[in-house]
Protein backbone atom coordinates (compact mmCIF):
# COMPACT_ATOMS: atom_id res chain seq x y z
CA UNK A 1 0.00 0.00 0.00
CA UNK A 2 2.14 3.60 -1.11
CA UNK A 3 2.24 5.36 1.81
CA UNK A 4 0.59 8.52 3.33
CA UNK A 5 1.39 12.01 5.19
CA UNK A 6 -0.34 10.69 8.32
CA UNK A 7 1.58 6.92 7.91
CA UNK A 8 4.56 8.94 7.67
CA UNK A 9 4.26 11.07 10.47
CA UNK A 10 2.94 8.16 12.84
CA UNK A 11 6.03 6.00 11.98
CA UNK A 12 7.97 5.21 15.44
CA UNK A 13 11.26 4.55 16.38
CA UNK A 14 11.91 0.45 16.95
CA UNK A 15 15.02 -1.21 18.15
CA UNK A 16 16.42 -1.88 14.99
CA UNK A 17 16.16 -0.14 11.50
CA UNK A 18 12.51 -0.94 9.25
CA UNK A 19 11.07 -0.02 5.47
CA UNK A 20 8.13 1.73 4.93
CA UNK A 21 7.46 0.77 1.35
CA UNK A 22 5.53 3.24 -1.57
CA UNK A 23 6.15 2.60 -5.26
CA UNK A 24 8.56 1.62 -7.94
CA UNK A 25 10.93 1.23 -5.54
CA UNK A 26 10.75 4.01 -3.22
CA UNK A 27 10.83 3.53 0.39
CA UNK A 28 11.17 5.45 4.39
CA UNK A 29 13.85 3.99 5.91
CA UNK A 30 13.22 4.42 9.71
CA UNK A 31 16.13 4.56 12.27
CA UNK A 32 16.24 3.36 15.84
CA UNK A 33 17.25 7.31 16.59
CA UNK A 34 14.13 8.19 14.49
CA UNK A 35 15.72 9.75 11.78
CA UNK A 36 13.43 9.16 8.55
CA UNK A 37 15.54 8.35 4.88
CA UNK A 38 14.36 8.27 1.52
CA UNK A 39 15.46 5.71 -0.31
CA UNK A 40 15.17 3.87 -3.61
CA UNK A 41 16.02 0.42 -4.41
CA UNK A 42 16.99 -0.48 -7.93
CA UNK A 43 18.51 -2.60 -10.44
CA UNK A 44 21.35 -1.62 -12.87
CA UNK A 45 23.66 -3.90 -15.08
CA UNK A 46 22.22 -7.00 -13.61
CA UNK A 47 22.55 -5.38 -9.45
CA UNK A 48 20.65 -4.35 -6.90
CA UNK A 49 21.62 -0.85 -5.94
CA UNK A 50 20.02 2.08 -3.33
CA UNK A 51 19.94 5.61 -4.41
CA UNK A 52 19.32 8.03 -1.67
CA UNK A 53 17.57 10.94 -2.19
CA UNK A 54 16.94 12.90 1.14
CA UNK A 55 15.51 12.79 4.54
CA UNK A 56 12.11 13.27 5.98
CA UNK A 57 10.45 15.70 6.58
CA UNK A 58 13.03 18.31 4.32
CA UNK A 59 12.28 16.37 1.49
CA UNK A 60 8.10 15.64 1.39
CA UNK A 61 6.88 12.81 -0.02
CA UNK A 62 5.72 14.60 -2.85
CA UNK A 63 8.92 15.14 -3.53
CA UNK A 64 10.50 12.10 -2.62
CA UNK A 65 8.14 10.53 -5.66
CA UNK A 66 9.18 13.46 -7.77
CA UNK A 67 12.72 12.01 -7.08
CA UNK A 68 12.54 8.37 -7.45
CA UNK A 69 10.54 9.18 -10.90
CA UNK A 70 13.45 11.23 -12.02
CA UNK A 71 16.01 8.23 -11.08
CA UNK A 72 13.58 5.99 -13.04
CA UNK A 73 13.83 8.19 -16.07
CA UNK A 74 17.50 8.32 -15.83
CA UNK A 75 17.49 4.30 -15.37
CA UNK A 76 15.69 3.86 -18.57
CA UNK A 77 18.21 6.19 -20.48
CA UNK A 78 20.82 3.66 -19.25
CA UNK A 79 22.08 6.18 -16.75
CA UNK A 80 22.48 5.43 -13.15
CA UNK A 81 20.94 6.88 -10.43
CA UNK A 82 23.83 6.56 -8.34
CA UNK A 83 26.06 7.76 -10.62
CA UNK A 84 24.73 10.65 -12.07
CA UNK A 85 24.02 12.06 -8.51
CA UNK A 86 27.82 11.81 -8.13
CA UNK A 87 28.64 13.63 -11.45
CA UNK A 88 26.06 16.36 -10.25
CA UNK A 89 27.97 16.68 -6.49
CA UNK A 90 31.66 16.72 -8.06
CA UNK A 91 30.26 19.48 -10.77
CA UNK A 92 28.97 21.50 -8.14
CA UNK A 93 32.31 21.84 -5.95
CA UNK A 94 33.80 22.32 -9.20
CA UNK A 95 31.79 25.29 -9.73
CA UNK A 96 31.82 26.41 -6.27
CA UNK A 97 36.09 26.08 -6.14
CA UNK A 98 36.08 28.35 -8.93
CA UNK A 99 33.65 30.43 -8.54
CA UNK A 100 34.04 34.29 -8.69
CA UNK A 101 34.83 34.86 -4.96
CA UNK A 102 37.43 31.83 -4.79
CA UNK A 103 38.99 32.69 -7.56
CA UNK A 104 39.11 36.31 -6.51
CA UNK A 105 40.27 35.30 -2.88
CA UNK A 106 43.19 33.46 -4.71
CA UNK A 107 44.25 36.40 -7.13
CA UNK A 108 44.30 38.77 -3.72
CA UNK A 109 46.16 36.18 -1.77
CA UNK A 110 48.93 35.63 -4.80
CA UNK A 111 48.93 39.31 -6.55
CA UNK A 112 48.35 41.19 -2.71
CA UNK A 113 51.67 40.21 -1.66
CA UNK A 114 53.28 43.16 -2.27
CA UNK A 115 50.82 45.30 -1.71
CA UNK A 116 50.11 48.29 1.51
CA UNK A 117 47.73 46.69 3.88
CA UNK A 118 45.54 50.08 3.01
CA UNK A 119 45.31 49.30 -0.27
CA UNK A 120 44.43 45.65 0.22
CA UNK A 121 41.93 46.23 2.98
CA UNK A 122 40.14 49.12 0.57
CA UNK A 123 40.24 46.37 -2.39
CA UNK A 124 38.56 43.63 0.23
CA UNK A 125 35.80 46.22 1.40
CA UNK A 126 34.61 46.60 -2.48
CA UNK A 127 34.74 42.67 -3.05
CA UNK A 128 33.18 42.35 0.51
CA UNK A 129 30.18 44.70 -0.03
CA UNK A 130 29.80 45.20 -3.55
CA UNK A 131 30.89 42.48 -5.65
CA UNK A 132 30.82 38.80 -3.65
CA UNK A 133 26.51 39.61 -2.81
CA UNK A 134 25.84 39.70 -6.94
CA UNK A 135 28.21 37.32 -8.54
CA UNK A 136 30.52 35.62 -5.87
CA UNK A 137 29.05 32.31 -5.72
CA UNK A 138 28.80 32.08 -9.49
CA UNK A 139 30.93 30.29 -11.34
CA UNK A 140 33.36 32.74 -12.69
CA UNK A 141 33.09 30.96 -16.91
CA UNK A 142 29.50 31.06 -16.74
CA UNK A 143 29.51 35.17 -15.58
CA UNK A 144 28.10 37.24 -17.95
CA UNK A 145 28.43 41.22 -18.92
CA UNK A 146 24.73 41.68 -18.15
CA UNK A 147 25.09 40.34 -14.58
CA UNK A 148 28.21 42.57 -13.87
CA UNK A 149 26.60 45.46 -15.09
CA UNK A 150 23.50 44.54 -12.68
CA UNK A 151 26.40 44.29 -9.61
CA UNK A 152 27.74 47.60 -10.55
CA UNK A 153 24.33 49.50 -11.47
CA UNK A 154 23.48 48.75 -8.01
CA UNK A 155 26.56 50.44 -6.31
CA UNK A 156 25.92 53.74 -8.66
CA UNK A 157 22.37 53.94 -7.36
CA UNK A 158 23.99 54.98 -3.85
CA UNK A 159 25.23 57.94 -6.21
CA UNK A 160 28.85 56.24 -5.07
CA UNK A 161 30.15 56.45 -9.00
CA UNK A 162 33.69 56.37 -8.11
CA UNK A 163 33.51 52.86 -6.27
CA UNK A 164 31.38 51.68 -9.32
CA UNK A 165 34.23 52.37 -11.56
CA UNK A 166 37.00 50.65 -8.80
CA UNK A 167 34.53 47.56 -8.30
CA UNK A 168 34.76 47.65 -12.02
CA UNK A 169 38.29 47.48 -12.33
CA UNK A 170 38.90 45.31 -9.20
CA UNK A 171 36.42 42.78 -10.89
CA UNK A 172 38.14 43.10 -14.51
CA UNK A 173 41.49 41.93 -12.30
CA UNK A 174 40.28 38.74 -10.86
CA UNK A 175 38.51 37.77 -14.47
CA UNK A 176 42.04 38.33 -16.80
CA UNK A 177 43.46 36.44 -13.94
CA UNK A 178 40.70 33.28 -14.44
CA UNK A 179 41.84 33.60 -17.93
CA UNK A 180 45.21 33.36 -16.99
CA UNK A 181 44.86 30.52 -15.09
CA UNK A 182 42.24 28.44 -17.32
CA UNK A 183 38.97 29.03 -15.09
CA UNK A 184 37.13 31.05 -17.43
CA UNK A 185 38.03 32.48 -21.32
CA UNK A 186 37.21 36.30 -21.33
CA UNK A 187 36.91 39.39 -19.14
CA UNK A 188 32.98 39.99 -19.66
CA UNK A 189 34.01 43.75 -18.29
CA UNK A 190 35.55 44.58 -21.13
CA UNK A 191 31.98 44.68 -22.61
CA UNK A 192 30.82 47.23 -20.00
CA UNK A 193 32.48 49.79 -22.06
CA UNK A 194 30.36 53.00 -21.84
CA UNK A 195 27.97 51.59 -19.55
CA UNK A 196 28.82 53.45 -16.20
CA UNK A 197 28.48 57.18 -15.31
CA UNK A 198 31.61 58.55 -15.63
CA UNK A 199 32.91 60.15 -12.55
CA UNK A 200 33.39 63.96 -11.71
CA UNK A 201 37.40 64.07 -11.60
CA UNK A 202 38.36 65.87 -8.75
CA UNK A 203 41.88 67.02 -9.00
CA UNK A 204 43.69 67.89 -5.90
CA UNK A 205 44.02 71.56 -5.28
CA UNK A 206 47.38 72.76 -6.87
CA UNK A 207 49.70 75.56 -7.36
CA UNK A 208 51.44 75.60 -10.71
CA UNK A 209 52.41 79.41 -11.64
CA UNK A 210 55.90 79.83 -10.70
CA UNK A 211 55.04 83.14 -8.58
CA UNK A 212 52.24 82.30 -6.62
CA UNK A 213 54.75 79.03 -6.24
CA UNK A 214 57.17 80.83 -4.78
CA UNK A 215 54.79 82.96 -2.79
CA UNK A 216 53.74 79.49 -1.22
CA UNK A 217 57.18 78.69 -0.48
CA UNK A 218 57.66 81.80 1.14
CA UNK A 219 55.48 81.30 3.33
CA UNK A 220 56.64 77.55 4.25
CA UNK A 221 60.13 79.48 5.10
CA UNK A 222 58.55 81.64 7.75
CA UNK A 223 56.12 79.36 9.02
CA UNK A 224 56.14 79.25 12.83
CA UNK A 225 55.34 75.64 13.95
CA UNK A 226 57.54 72.70 15.72
CA UNK A 227 60.71 71.63 13.59
CA UNK A 228 58.77 67.96 12.93
CA UNK A 229 56.06 70.29 10.96
CA UNK A 230 58.26 72.75 9.41
CA UNK A 231 60.80 70.11 7.80
CA UNK A 232 57.98 68.04 6.49
CA UNK A 233 56.21 71.16 5.06
CA UNK A 234 59.57 72.44 3.57
CA UNK A 235 60.32 68.61 2.56
CA UNK A 236 57.03 68.26 0.56
CA UNK A 237 57.41 71.00 -2.59
CA UNK A 238 61.40 69.23 -2.86
CA UNK A 239 60.30 65.52 -2.55
CA UNK A 240 56.62 65.57 -3.86
CA UNK A 241 55.65 61.95 -3.00
CA UNK A 242 52.93 61.16 -1.79
CA UNK A 243 51.85 62.36 1.52
CA UNK A 244 51.57 59.08 3.31
CA UNK A 245 54.79 58.45 1.76
CA UNK A 246 56.01 61.46 3.10
CA UNK A 247 55.26 61.18 6.64
CA UNK A 248 55.47 57.42 7.32
CA UNK A 249 59.48 58.56 6.17
CA UNK A 250 61.54 56.24 8.54
CA UNK A 251 64.91 56.85 9.30
CA UNK A 252 65.99 53.50 7.94
CA UNK A 253 64.97 54.11 4.52
CA UNK A 254 67.15 57.18 4.35
CA UNK A 255 71.05 57.21 3.37
CA UNK A 256 71.86 60.20 3.12
CA UNK A 257 75.74 59.81 2.65
CA UNK A 258 74.30 58.55 -1.22
CA UNK A 259 71.60 61.03 -0.58
CA UNK A 260 68.40 58.81 -1.45
CA UNK A 261 65.86 57.65 -0.19
CA UNK A 262 64.60 54.00 -0.58
CA UNK A 263 60.41 53.18 -0.20
CA UNK A 264 59.82 49.77 0.26
CA UNK A 265 57.25 47.90 -1.82
CA UNK A 266 54.44 47.51 0.79
CA UNK A 267 54.19 51.39 1.52
CA UNK A 268 53.69 52.39 -1.99
CA UNK A 269 50.70 52.70 -4.20
CA UNK A 270 51.45 50.26 -6.78
CA UNK A 271 53.38 47.72 -4.64
CA UNK A 272 56.80 47.94 -5.78
CA UNK A 273 59.93 49.73 -4.06
CA UNK A 274 60.58 53.57 -5.10
CA UNK A 275 63.75 55.00 -4.59
CA UNK A 276 63.61 59.23 -4.33
CA UNK A 277 67.22 61.16 -4.77
CA UNK A 278 67.99 64.03 -2.26
CA UNK A 279 68.91 66.65 -3.09
CA UNK A 280 71.01 68.64 -1.18
CA UNK A 281 68.84 70.74 0.25
CA UNK A 282 66.94 67.46 1.18
CA UNK A 283 70.07 66.34 3.13
CA UNK A 284 70.37 69.41 4.86
CA UNK A 285 66.62 69.58 6.57
CA UNK A 286 67.19 65.95 6.98
CA UNK A 287 70.59 66.45 8.83
CA UNK A 288 69.20 69.06 11.13
CA UNK A 289 65.81 67.12 12.07
CA UNK A 290 68.10 64.37 12.89
CA UNK A 291 68.95 65.55 16.29
CA UNK A 292 65.58 65.47 17.22
CA UNK A 293 64.11 62.59 16.02
CA UNK A 294 66.93 60.45 14.69
CA UNK A 295 66.92 58.17 18.06
CA UNK A 296 63.18 57.16 16.75
CA UNK A 297 61.21 54.88 13.97
CA UNK A 298 59.89 57.56 12.29
CA UNK A 299 61.68 60.86 10.62
CA UNK A 300 58.34 63.27 11.35
CA UNK A 301 56.69 61.79 14.69
CA UNK A 302 54.03 63.10 16.50
CA UNK A 303 53.92 64.93 19.25
CA UNK A 304 51.55 63.17 21.35
CA UNK A 305 53.12 59.64 20.48
CA UNK A 306 56.49 59.86 19.77
CA UNK A 307 56.70 55.96 18.18
CA UNK A 308 53.44 57.36 15.70
CA UNK A 309 53.84 59.47 12.47
CA UNK A 310 52.02 62.86 12.40
CA UNK A 311 48.65 62.62 11.15
CA UNK A 312 47.98 62.87 7.92
CA UNK A 313 46.60 65.78 8.04
CA UNK A 314 49.53 67.72 9.47
CA UNK A 315 50.42 69.86 6.08
CA UNK A 316 46.68 70.50 4.67
CA UNK A 317 46.33 72.07 8.64
CA UNK A 318 49.54 74.35 8.26
CA UNK A 319 48.67 75.38 4.77
CA UNK A 320 45.29 76.59 6.28
CA UNK A 321 46.53 78.22 8.44
CA UNK A 322 49.29 79.71 6.22
CA UNK A 323 45.79 81.15 4.73
CA UNK A 324 45.59 78.60 1.27
CA UNK A 325 41.93 77.13 1.35
CA UNK A 326 40.94 73.51 0.22
CA UNK A 327 40.48 74.74 -3.25
CA UNK A 328 43.95 76.38 -3.73
CA UNK A 329 46.40 73.70 -2.34
CA UNK A 330 46.87 70.54 -0.69
CA UNK A 331 49.49 68.15 0.76
CA UNK A 332 48.85 66.06 -2.39
CA UNK A 333 49.36 68.77 -4.87
CA UNK A 334 52.91 69.42 -4.73
CA UNK A 335 53.07 66.11 -6.83
CA UNK A 336 50.91 68.06 -9.22
CA UNK A 337 53.08 70.84 -8.92
CA UNK A 338 56.25 69.52 -9.17
CA UNK A 339 54.82 67.32 -12.45
CA UNK A 340 53.77 70.24 -14.35
CA UNK A 341 56.48 73.00 -13.63
CA UNK A 342 59.16 70.04 -14.32
CA UNK A 343 57.50 69.40 -17.34
CA UNK A 344 56.44 72.99 -18.85
CA UNK A 345 58.93 75.33 -17.23
CA UNK A 346 62.06 73.39 -17.08
CA UNK A 347 61.38 70.93 -19.74
CA UNK A 348 62.44 67.62 -18.41
CA UNK A 349 61.39 64.70 -20.26
CA UNK A 350 57.82 63.72 -18.65
CA UNK A 351 58.31 60.08 -18.71
CA UNK A 352 60.98 60.97 -16.24
CA UNK A 353 58.59 62.94 -14.01
CA UNK A 354 56.60 60.38 -14.15
CA UNK A 355 59.08 57.75 -12.97
CA UNK A 356 59.93 60.16 -10.04
CA UNK A 357 56.34 60.40 -8.96
CA UNK A 358 55.80 56.89 -8.74
CA UNK A 359 53.40 56.17 -11.61
CA UNK A 360 52.92 52.94 -14.01
CA UNK A 361 54.95 54.49 -16.88
CA UNK A 362 56.90 53.13 -19.91
CA UNK A 363 59.86 54.51 -21.19
CA UNK A 364 59.65 56.00 -24.90
CA UNK A 365 61.05 52.17 -26.27
CA UNK A 366 57.78 50.70 -24.19
CA UNK A 367 60.03 49.44 -21.58
CA UNK A 368 58.90 49.34 -18.16
CA UNK A 369 60.55 50.88 -15.51
CA UNK A 370 62.45 49.30 -12.03
CA UNK A 371 63.37 51.03 -8.84
CA UNK A 372 66.94 52.04 -10.65
CA UNK A 373 65.94 53.21 -13.73
CA UNK A 374 67.16 56.60 -14.96
CA UNK A 375 68.15 56.84 -11.26
CA UNK A 376 71.42 59.62 -12.33
CA UNK A 377 68.75 61.25 -14.51
CA UNK A 378 66.40 61.46 -11.84
CA UNK A 379 69.00 62.82 -9.18
CA UNK A 380 69.72 65.14 -11.55
CA UNK A 381 66.09 66.35 -12.19
CA UNK A 382 65.75 66.44 -8.40
CA UNK A 383 68.95 68.57 -7.76
CA UNK A 384 67.75 70.76 -10.14
CA UNK A 385 64.09 70.26 -8.59
CA UNK A 386 65.12 71.78 -5.46
CA UNK A 387 67.56 74.82 -6.96
CA UNK A 388 64.64 75.92 -8.95
CA UNK A 389 62.54 76.77 -5.78
CA UNK A 390 65.53 78.16 -3.83
CA UNK A 391 64.93 80.98 -6.94
CA UNK A 392 61.66 81.53 -6.34
CA UNK A 393 62.26 81.60 -2.89
CA UNK A 394 65.11 84.18 -3.77
CA UNK A 395 63.07 86.26 -6.42
CA UNK A 396 59.78 86.35 -3.40
CA UNK A 397 62.55 87.77 -1.14
CA UNK A 398 63.39 90.55 -3.60
CA UNK A 399 66.86 89.18 -4.26
CA UNK A 400 68.81 89.62 -7.77
CA UNK A 401 70.19 86.22 -8.96
CA UNK A 402 70.99 84.46 -12.10
CA UNK A 403 68.05 82.17 -13.23
CA UNK A 404 69.07 78.25 -13.54
CA UNK A 405 68.11 78.11 -17.50
CA UNK A 406 71.95 77.40 -18.90
CA UNK A 407 73.01 74.98 -15.86
CA UNK A 408 69.65 73.52 -16.58
CA UNK A 409 70.52 72.66 -20.50
CA UNK A 410 73.42 71.53 -19.19
CA UNK A 411 72.06 69.15 -17.48
CA UNK A 412 70.06 67.94 -20.17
Amino acid sequence: MPLSNTKIKNAKPRKRNYKLGDAKGLYLLVTPAGAKYWRVKYRYAGKEKTFSIGVYPEVSLREARDRCDKARKELSQGIDPSQAKQARKIEKERAHSNSFKAVALDWNSRKGRNLSPATLKKRMWILNNHIFPQIGSLPISDITPPQVLRALRKIETRGTLETAQRAKQTASQVFRYGVATGVCDTDPTRDLLGALTPKKVNHHAALTNPEDVGELLGKIKSYNGSLVTCSLLRLSPILFQRPGEMRKMEWTELDLEDRQWEIPAQKMKMGVPHIVPLSKQAVTILNNLKALTGNRKYVFTSNSNPKRPVSDGTVNKALRIMGYSGKQMTAHGFRAMARTILDEVLEFPPFLIEQQISHAVRDPLGRAYNRTAHLKQRKEMMQAWADYLDQLVAIEAGENIVTLHSKLEAIR
